[in-house]
């Protein structure tokens, strides 16, 4: 990935600063709906029993993947990618999440978009195999295959077979974990989007994904984290895909909740942003 600067987040809050002991605090509010493990130097030295060849300084690690979070959670979604990057599979899940969600809302060119996504989906891939007892070395991987396949059209995704994959990596990560927001949001929305694509049948019976469970998956999500904007959004989007403007009322209404919502960070502030500009 270039070193050139990224653009910057455009918010800027205090209410966002989670230094010293306010991120462990407020952590399991902050990741309700990624479930990931707070990185205090316990957590990294169990990782770093399962694999020595990751380093060898828990404490280190540990305080080099809280400031990289907290990078994250403020905005600062670069410096938050190039140090979870440096610490190769350990620091993959703060440098996914932080790359993608600044191409998803702040990368314009769709070339550049669909190349992050490329080099995000190889950094998960590392991850898998580095750490597979983690649940969210699975789910990355599925959240950078699923933006890839979005940034190419779904079409030339089903075609290329990134769709199985998706789906394998989110149905494990719910398997590790019921609870994991994130991937029942990302499930429901693989079902809406093959739906929406190739029809309720052909949906079904090639790839079996079908219109129920997009809903059932979509609305677990939300009764895990009903104060996530983005599970409010996905929530409207799939109905869109599934049901186009017979549901456009539900649609909307998904998206005013999602920006009326109070964000606890960057992230969530810039989707409620977005929720807010499709109802203007």
């Amino acid at each position: 990935m270039a070193k050139k600067s990224w653009a910057p987040c455009p918010i800027k809050d205090k209410a966002f600063d989670y230094s010293g002991d306010k991120l462990a605090k407020a952590w399991p509010k902050l990741h309700a709906g990624d479930q990931e493990p707070f990185p205090d130097e316990t957590h990294v030295d169990v990782l770093l029993k399962a694999n020595p060849k990751l380093g060898k300084d828990a404490a280190a690690i540990a305080a080099d993947l809280q400031e990289a979070w907290r990078d994250f959670h403020r905005g600062e979604f670069q410096r938050a990618y190039e140090s979870g990057l440096a610490r190769k599979a350990l620091g993959a899940s703060v440098a996914i999440k932080a790359a993608g969600i600044h191409a998803g809302r702040l990368v314009d060119d769709p070339a550049s978009v669909t190349s992050r996504y490329e080099d995000l989906v190889r950094l998960a891939e590392e991850a898998v195999i580095a750490l597979p007892g983690q649940v969210n070395s699975h789910f990355r991987r599925a959240f950078a295959l699923g933006r890839l396949s979005q940034s190419i059209s779904i079409a030339k995704a089903l075609a290329q077979g990134l769709a199985g994959k998706v789906r394998e990596s989110l149905e494990t990560t719910l398997k590790m974990t019921s609870k994991h927001a994130e991937a029942s949001t990302a499930l429901g929305l693989y079902h809406a989007e093959i739906v929406g694509k190739v029809g309720g049948m052909l949906a079904k019976l090639t790839y079996g994904a079908n219109a129920s469970d997009a809903e059932k998956h979509l609305k677990a999500a939300l009764k895990l984290t009903p104060a996530s904007p983005i599970a409010w959004i996905e929530y409207g989007n799939g109905l869109l895909l599934l049901h186009g403007d017979k549901r456009e009322d539900d649609v909307a209404e998904a998206f005013d909740k999602a920006a009326k919502l109070k964000p606890m960070d960057a992230m969530e502030a810039l989707d409620a942003n977005w929720a807010r500009e499709q109802i203007e």
